[in-house]
């Protein structure tokens, strides 16, 4: 497949000072359409237009991989296929599905050489590479995460990318998935008299013999999920406008006092929570571990993800506060 030549949108998609943002658009509005033309508007305002709904995608963004695969089509290339299989198994990748570089830094050879129809990144991760992309194929630049306004970006991301490749029924369903497990979840925690719970979500790293952590603020995914769900974000620090992320470390987290906040950690690989914290008297003190109430996320639970990894969140935060 070739794509047309696009044409620029007049104004690109920004946000306002109210927080919300022009909706993305795609047409047609119809799988029963899926074998005519397709055009998205994207994350720049831009139009792209493809003669028929795209088969071979490639996807640089986690979040966008699943998204695709969750729709049915399994991506011809993702950015760190072995990174995501780690971190995301709320859609499994094929093992057929090539690696084109790490997601900072993909490969366009390696991207090109695959001759997908379209490929889907996230804006911001490198400022060119969109550009040098379309010498050769469509590109559908997507935002990835809104601080302002998550829920209603993921939904836009999503409709954008079944235009694309021809699944907007599966979209709605997808949707629909997602909307009855917070609606469930919600009735759940507040049958479980747990409704109001605060919570704190957190990654973390070690550098040198400091445990960096990253808590999840107002406006993050998870937050957004868990919110949702009926609980209360007990992180009041700073946090980013893109991401909803903070940075802190043992001794910032003793700002969380109230004893009934449970503390959930991502740690698919190395879970610094365990052993950089053990032993540290601070991390001890603090009501959350004094009282036994630490989560650890499942292993490829991905934060950052597309409906089906809200889902796979909120069922684990479901499960916790109501056990």
């Amino acid at each position: 497949m070739r794509w047309s030549t696009p044409a620029l949108v007049a104004a690109a998609v920004l946000l306002s000072a109210c927080g919300t943002t022009e909706t993305p658009t795609t047409t047609p509005t119809s799988a029963d359409s899926a074998g005519g033309p397709v055009t998205a508007t994207d994350a720049r305002g831009k139009e792209v237009r493809l003669d028929a709904p795209a088969q071979r995608v490639v996807a640089l963004e986690w979040a966008e991989a699943e998204m695709v695969a969750s729709l049915g089509v399994m991506p011809v290339g993702v950015a760190d296929a072995a990174g995501y299989r780690a971190w995301n198994k709320a859609t499994p990748l094929d093992e057929g599905v090539a690696d084109v570089g790490t997601r900072a830094e993909p490969s366009v050879d390696s991207i090109v050489a695959l001759d997908p129809d379209v490929v889907i990144m996230a804006e911001g991760r490198d400022t060119t590479l969109a550009d040098r992309l379309e010498e050769y194929v469509p590109v559908v630049v997507t935002k990835s995460t809104d601080a302002s306004r998550n829920f209603d970006r993921l939904r836009e991301e999503l409709g954008v990318i079944a235009g694309v490749i021809g699944k907007d029924i599966e979209a709605d369903t997808l949707l629909d998935e997602m909307d009855q497990a917070l609606a469930d979840g919600r009735k759940a925690v507040a049958d479980g008299g747990a409704a109001g719970t605060p919570f704190v979500m957190a990654d973390g790293w070690l550098e040198g013999s400091t445990v960096n952590i990253r808590p999840f603020g107002k406006g993050s995914l998870v937050s957004d999920t868990a919110e949702a769900l009926g609980l209360v974000n007990a992180w009041t620090g700073e946090v980013d406008a893109q991401w909803g992320l903070g940075a802190t470390d043992v001794e910032g987290m003793t700002a969380i006092t109230d004893p009934r906040t449970v503390l959930f950690y991502s740690a698919s690989e190395d879970d610094v929570f365990t052993t950089g914290l053990a032993q540290n008297p601070v991390w001890q003190r603090l009501p959350f571990v004094a009282s036994g109430r630490v989560v650890k996320l499942e292993p490829g639970t991905w934060t950052f993800g597309g409906p089906k990894s809200v889902v796979r969140v909120a069922e684990q935060f479901v499960k916790a506060v109501t056990a």
